[in-house]
């Protein structure tokens, strides 16, 4: 069995997952978004947006200063010139995935048939006719979020308790017709869903494509080990939340057919496999800000495996618990994550708030700040703010900040 460094491995998840290819020259097009979505194979979907919305931020990554109204036209815009590339399933969670994927998680929809939590199928028993209903109102008015689907059935909810726990029946009924496959998201308009038909939204030859959900994990895990790189069976596993009973056979049956190499890398407790695909760059020369649900690092076991990096999201502890904050960006330089900062887009201000900056062990915080702050400005000038503000918490924050404040060179 051949051995592989842990330097190696590092090396080939980030060629993987495209960090070893140099950036557009130009103004990156929507050539370059199906580039991306060709290795990466999904970009999360999550409700934050201090910063910017995750399933933006990878492709800023990767591919630098873009229009975000590509991915919105990729995602949600259809013709005959311009094709819809993304539909939105539970892929690794809420996520955009090549449309062509769609048929290889019907496993998953017939497993969601009466929804993704129990208490679905009982909104569904005491509401037996709402699935019926909701079908035909899309079918007759169009793509409708379940507002729009409420009014039109002339729903009355007194109960009314906000925005984000606002679970009215019409509401989950609408979701477990999304998780079922019956319902696809034809768009969504400020983040919120609006439904449509799965026959209006999928083209015709993907809708008619069937596999056997045998076959659609050996492709599923197929695509996960080809965008990790370097993988545990467990790696290959969460990057489409599948199960070790359908995982493990898929990555023995991979094995064998050649398509995976088993290897050991050196430092690791647990044996890992390799995609014949991919390559081990020399070096990698890279400098990216990654957001929390970049496929690089949402995967924690993963993160701190690859690159020692102990990464948690404290969204959800205590402001005065915090470690490093709310909303916190490994930065990549150069083939490891030598440095994590908080940062917020105070949009009425125009300013990129860096509210903690923090060199990781062993970095050298002097060769840190300059392609750090290069960065921000970069995410800065792509959100179109005008200004990076750094706060005082972390190691790093005062150098940062001497040098944010320096007149940029022309």
């Amino acid at each position: 069995m051949r051995e592989m460094t842990a330097a190696a491995a590092r090396r080939s998840a980030l060629w993987a997952q495209g960090f070893a290819d140099a950036k557009p020259a130009g103004v990156p097009t929507r050539r370059h978004v199906r580039s991306v979505l060709d290795r990466l194979r999904l970009f999360q979907i999550d409700s934050v947006s201090v910063a910017a919305r995750a399933h933006y931020v990878p492709l800023f990554s990767r591919i630098g200063a873009y229009d975000r109204g590509l991915l919105d036209s990729a995602a949600w815009s259809h013709s005959a010139r311009t094709p819809r590339l993304l539909a939105e399933y539970w892929a690794h969670e809420a996520a955009f995935i090549p449309i062509e994927d769609w048929p290889l998680f019907r496993w998953r929809m017939h497993r969601y048939r009466h929804g993704r939590w129990a208490g679905e199928a009982r909104v569904l028993d005491r509401n037996p006719t709402l699935a019926a209903d909701v079908l035909d109102v899309i079918r007759g008015v169009g793509p409708c979020s379940a507002r729009d689907v409420e009014k039109h059935l002339e729903v009355d909810r007194p109960d009314r308790k906000g925005p984000w726990w606002d679970r009215s029946d019409t509401k989950v009924v609408c979701e477990q017709l999304f998780a079922s496959g019956a319902l696809a998201v034809d768009k969504r308009v400020a983040f919120t869903r609006h439904y449509d038909l799965t026959e209006r939204v999928i083209p015709e030859k993907i809708l008619a494509q069937a596999f056997s959900e045998e076959e659609s994990i050996r492709r599923l895990v197929g695509r996960s080990a080809r965008a990790l790189g370097v993988a545990t069976e467990s790696d290959l596993r969460d990057y489409y939340r599948l199960s070790p009973a359908q995982s493990k056979p898929a990555v023995d049956d991979l094995v064998e057919d050649g398509v995976l190499e088993s290897v050991t890398v050196r430092g690791w407790d647990t044996p890992a496999f390799v995609h014949r695909d991919v390559r081990t760059p020399r070096r990698v020369e890279a400098a990216a800000l990654l957001c929390p649900f970049d496929p690089l690092v949402f995967c924690r076991p993963r993160t701190e495996r690859i690159f020692d990096f102990r990464y948690r999201l404290e969204i959800y502890t205590p402001a005065h618990k915090r470690v490093h904050g709310y909303y916190v960006f490994p930065f990549l330089l150069d083939g490891a994550l030598v440095a994590r900062v908080d940062l917020k887009a105070d949009r009425p201000r125009k300013t990129l708030e860096v509210r903690s900056a923090f060199a990781e062990t062993g970095a050298r915080p002097a060769q840190v700040v300059e392609p750090l702050l290069s960065e921000l400005r970069r995410m800065a000038e792509w959100l179109g703010l005008e200004h990076v503000m750094v706060d005082k918490r972390g190691d790093l924050a005062q150098l940062l900040a001497v040098a944010a404040k320096r007149p940029r060179e022309v």
